[in-house]
């Protein structure tokens, strides 16, 4: 495996491979876990050469606390990138990212009016700022995406097309821990207390998902079975937030394509719930397919 730590050398290690060589991108922030090596096993499914970079986007970040308190560990993630088999790990500097500030403005297709796009302003549109980027440099045939992000999967995706990208986007499904709780770089941050607390998200979620699953399995005939997406929505909330240490920052339900807000179960035939949960000051997402 070969490690680049600047563009240039990166440049030189990707015009070593064979011309007619087809590589398979993981973009990763570091602080890598299984749920990125499960990526990277992905990738190789497809195609031999890997190439996967380390990279802490600074323009994806609305709070400079946050890009501060994010967790580094390359050395390590080098030692994980090697042993699942990646042929090359990209750790540029914010330099060899961005030679000149971006001012690039992206259209998201409206997919970002929801869910993190209100919460975080810019973070989509620098997310689309360091994937384009990357994918000018590395130039791959796949590129491999958790659905834990399921907002920044489907903004990608729509960008990727809309710009001509021969990228195909891979979706890979989301990682959890023994006890549920999806694999995050930020757990990483959270204290013991609040990591004890933190699986009551997906415990929500997977109940959500069995009460939508009733209402969409049966239809309204039956007894209490018929609630709407917000009481879903109220239910949830509470489950998470009754043991005291988690917050709810928003549960949205919406339609799984274009990512609008629906008040019933007829509006769209894809359905997902998304979330945003304070854990102290560690911030996690997590989501489920209702539909």
């Amino acid at each position: 495996m070969t490690i680049s730590y600047s563009l240039a050398d990166f440049n030189k290690a990707l015009s070593s491979l064979p011309n007619d060589c087809t590589t398979g991108f993981v973009p990763t922030m570091g602080a890598l876990h299984q749920g990125h090596i499960s990526l990277v096993k992905q990738a190789l499914t497809k195609t031999s050469t890997v190439v996967v970079s380390v990279f802490v986007n600074p323009t994806q970040f609305n709070n400079p606390n946050d890009l501060a308190k994010y967790p580094r560990s390359v050395e390590e993630d080098c030692r994980l990138l090697e042993e699942a088999g990646a042929s090359i790990v990209f750790v540029p500097s914010v330099e060899d990212i961005y030679p000149a500030p971006d001012t690039r403005t992206f259209d998201l297709g409206g997919l970002d009016q929801t869910g993190e796009g209100p919460k975080r302003p810019g973070h989509f549109n620098g997310v689309a700022q360091v994937v384009t980027r990357l994918f000018d440099i590395v130039k791959p045939k796949y590129a491999f995406f958790g659905e834990k992000d399921f907002q920044q999967l489907a903004i990608i995706r729509h960008f990727t097309k809309e710009l001509g990208y021969p990228v195909q986007i891979v979706a890979c499904p989301t990682l959890r821990e023994a006890d549920g709780l999806a694999m995050s770089s930020r757990n990483l941050l959270l204290t013991s207390q609040h990591r004890a607390a933190a699986p009551a998200i997906y415990k929500a979620l997977s109940e959500a998902g069995e009460r939508a699953a009733q209402i969409l399995h049966n239809g309204s005939s039956k007894k209490n079975i018929n609630i709407t997406p917000q009481e879903l929505i109220q239910q949830a909330t509470a489950s998470i937030e009754k043991g005291g240490l988690l917050k709810v920052e928003y549960i949205e339900i919406v339609n799984s394509v274009n990512l609008k807000l629906i008040s019933n179960w007829d509006e769209a035939d894809g359905i997902q719930m998304c979330a945003a949960v304070y854990a102290g000051e560690v911030r996690l997402i997590d989501n489920i397919k209702l539909k």
